[in-house]
């Protein structure tokens, strides 16, 4: 079995790396972060250029984009589209979002109803009548930014274009600017069926899961470039603070948290692409280790830059808002650990 990303998929992760340096610079990200748009809609049409939301891509291609997002925390709805909702899209809007003209996200979650996609299905009190949605969703991804949102309804999933129905979205403040979350309120809101049923919601989640510990390693392995960069500069009672064991271990420990997320995130994605029966198993280890070593990544870069680490005008505290929301999406950590302890040992007593 080849655990290797293909020559083309590894020039693909150049392409995106440099492209990524170039354009997406940390102070080009805070800018865009601190903006009223949050993003650059041009940012959209050169992704699209590039070939990153082309149809032919598979989910280990994703995977490396993902990674690759994470660690420039690029801010734009490329994760809402391409892992929340691509499986889910009809050949009309894959097509205009190939091309760059539209993207768009997923909302599931609902006051006293569905919070994660598990069981949005099965939950959701959003109603269709006559090809209009009534209801409201609440935390949707990138809502502000992209141009349709796919509902997940009580029969089945629809279509909403926001730029024809501005009045539905409401912004909202979150920690994490560069992921800026919305409500949609929909009131008798014209929206379009699609083809794929509320079935499909279940590989959703599992490439959804599987992408963002993927997005996961590439902030961890930010954080650590950022806090191995500093503390082999920085010094304090004449020597580099790197020399200073309290200092040096906290590295260590991050190297390997996010060494061990790379390759648990790894497996997550080629189970899901290569539907393994060991998917599932794979995506909830994925997740309960992904989201918590990037948070446990992003703190120990922190602490290692003392004072300067907390403060609003270090980049860092970025990426670990990124972390928490990795972190709390589908659910906490725990909740998976006690679903892989369910596979292996069976359910508890």
């Amino acid at each position: 079995m080849d655990f290797a990303f293909s020559s083309d998929q590894e020039l693909l992760r150049a392409a995106a790396r440099d492209y990524l340096a170039d354009r997406m610079s940390n102070d080009r990200m805070v800018a865009l972060a601190e903006s009223e748009a949050g993003t650059d809609p041009a940012d959209w049409k050169a992704i699209a250029g590039l070939g990153w939301l082309d149809p032919e891509l598979g989910l280990l291609e994703h995977a490396v984009l993902a990674e690759e997002t994470g660690y420039a925390l690029l801010p734009a709805p490329w994760f809402s589209t391409v892992a929340l909702t691509w499986p889910l899209l009809d050949d009309e809007l894959r097509g205009a979002v190939a091309a760059g003209e539209r993207s768009a996200t997923l909302a599931w979650a609902e006051s006293g109803g569905p919070t994660t996609i598990a069981d949005a299905a099965a939950r959701s009190t959003v109603k269709a009548a006559g090809g209009a949605l009534t209801g409201t969703k609440l935390t949707v991804p990138d809502l502000t930014s992209v141009t349709d949102v796919v509902v997940v309804a009580t029969d089945g999933l629809y279509a909403v274009d926001v730029t024809a129905n501005p009045g539905v979205v409401v912004p909202r403040s979150t920690i994490d600017k560069t992921r800026r979350l919305g409500e949609l309120h929909l009131d008798g809101t014209p929206a379009r069926k699609l083809d794929a049923s509320l079935d499909a919601l279940a590989d959703v989640r599992r490439r959804a899961v599987a992408l963002a510990a993927c997005e996961a390693t590439g902030v961890a392995q930010r954080a650590l470039d950022i806090v191995a960069g500093y503390t082999k500069e920085r010094q304090q009672f004449g020597r580099v603070i790197g020399t200073y064991q309290g200092v040096s271990h906290r590295v260590a420990n991050t190297f390997v948290a996010t060494q061990l997320t790379r390759s648990i995130a790894y497996w997550a994605a080629w189970a899901v692409s290569a539907d393994d029966a060991q998917a599932d198993l794979s995506v909830a280890a994925a997740k309960a280790t992904a989201g918590e070593n990037s948070v446990f990544a992003c703190e120990q870069a922190i602490q290692c830059h003392g004072g300067i680490g907390f403060t609003y005008e270090h980049v860092l505290h970025r990426y670990y808002k990124r972390a928490q929301w990795i972190n709390g999406f589908e659910g906490p950590g725990r909740k998976h650990r006690a679903a892989i302890a369910e596979e292996l040992l069976g359910p508890a007593a």
